[in-house]
């Protein structure tokens, strides 16, 4: 008999790398089942899809109710009053205390690349500039943007012009804010006039490249430069977004507004939907039929968005997500007195990361952090990792974990990194 794996392999694009072999049959909450009934503990939530958990109660019914009454017209011809409404809610609870407005698309790459979009029109200028372990997204301007060249650029040829890196301050890795902030002045010094650059894009926390939170000064700075040369901030909140960190939006850290702001993946609830918002004056730059496509903004994903936002005030989310962050990052230094390889363990919210050093080289172990992902797999507990090293564990369990579920989760990640240590 065929297995699943088999298949797969003979249907689907190598291209569509999987972290697992598991095929879901159901899932609740924090847990998922495979079709062989096998029971695991999520901390994936669908790369922070699901932070309201697998299949809220309130997100499926009102899902359900939508379901019965219409399941797409498209805004742009026939536009329905949840659409205006959620980006009523989104103007309203996005930093900044100015007038917004708000677009909806499909995917957190559509929002990136729509933001980038509504930066050139507004400013009537083409260049952008990211940060260095940074992700943005697949698409071509998305690759651009994205600060690591394997497995996201490799093979694809030529990337957009006009996108320009500098470093992103990371103090485990020597390049400090001053560092950060030397290199981005020495960028506009040597390959790009400040005033040809319509935006520079970052990360409040960077999610692929390794969950390392901006430290509040460089955000403050990039600010300050921003508003100096008539840049606009964009923050890309695609990860970071609705409750994951201790905050609605991460950039209320910092006390930054941004000009726009992208989010998605957890934004509904496990339905697609994606978002762009900012300042109004900004996002009217672009004409009529500029932005939109076919299915943003789909009635389902609106429904599903609206419940998450009722969910993350009725149950408290966000201090929640504090809550369970400050338990992991104290059991995670507990663990570190008897496993040398942890080298930091970080991140606001439940916004967590562990990551991992060779004992002996001191170096960046992909090694050891893939094999405690392994180990904990065997074990029921399904991990990432991540990072320009791949040495870095991200912990994205739903928020709404049951404490007894959460419990049973850090005592198979202890085990799993001693076990790693053979």
């Amino acid at each position: 008999m065929t297995s699943l794996t088999d298949r797969k392999n003979a249907a689907i694009s190598r291209g569509v790398g999987m972290t697992t072999q598991i095929y879901a049959e159901r899932a609740e909450n924090a847990e998922i089942w495979d079709k062989e009934g096998n029971r695991y503990i999520d901390f994936a939530s669908g790369i922070a899809v699901v932070n309201t958990g697998h299949r809220h109660p309130k997100v499926i019914a009102a899902v359900k109710a939508q379901l019965d009454r219409f399941t797409h017209t498209c805004h742009q011809v026939v536009p329905y009053e949840n659409y205006v409404h959620l980006a009523e809610r989104l103007n309203a609870i996005v930093p900044g205390g100015f007038a917004k407005k708000t677009i909806f698309v499909t995917t957190g790459a559509e929002a990136v690349e729509n933001a980038v979009k509504i930066a050139r029109a507004a400013t009537g200028r083409q260049a952008i500039v990211a940060f260095g372990g940074g992700f943005h997204g697949r698409t071509f301007m998305g690759m651009a943007l994205t600060g690591k060249v394997v497995p996201y650029k490799v093979g694809f040829g030529a990337m957009p012009a006009d996108v320009f890196h500098a470093p992103f301050p990371v103090e485990l890795h020597g390049v400090s804010v001053e560092q950060s902030l030397a290199a981005l002045k020495k960028l506009f010094a040597a390959d790009v006039d400040p005033n040809r650059v319509a935006a520079i894009i970052i990360e409040p926390v960077q999610g692929e490249g390794g969950f390392y939170p901006v430290p509040t000064a460089f955000m403050k700075a990039l600010r300050e430069i921003c508003d100096q040369y008539g840049i606009l901030l964009i923050a890309d909140e695609v990860q970071t977004g609705f409750a994951r960190t201790g905050k609605l939006l991460a950039m209320e850290h910092h006390g930054v507004a941004p000009d726009l702001t992208t989010m998605a993946k957890s934004l509904a609830g496990g339905f697609p939907l994606a978002a762009v918002t900012g300042r109004a004056e900004i996002m009217d730059a672009p004409g009529p039929g500029g932005l939109g496509g076919t299915y943003g903004g789909n009635p389902l994903g609106i429904a599903a968005a609206h419940a998450v936002l009722d969910v993350i005030a009725e149950e408290n989310l966000c201090e929640r997500a504090n809550q369970l962050g400050n338990r992991l990052k104290q059991r995670l230094a507990a663990i570190r007195e008897k496993a040398p390889e942890i080298v930091d363990i970080r991140g606001p919210g439940f916004m967590n990361a562990v990551e991992f050093n060779d004992v002996k080289t001191n170096v960046p172990s992909a090694e050891f952090a893939n094999k405690v992902r392994l180990l904990a797999l065997e074990k029921g507990l399904i991990l990432l990792t991540c990072g320009v090293h791949g040495n870095v564990i991200r912990f994205l369990a739903p928020i709404t974990i049951q404490d007894d579920v959460f419990a049973e989760a850090l005592d198979i990640l202890e085990s799993s990194i001693l076990e790693a240590r053979g």
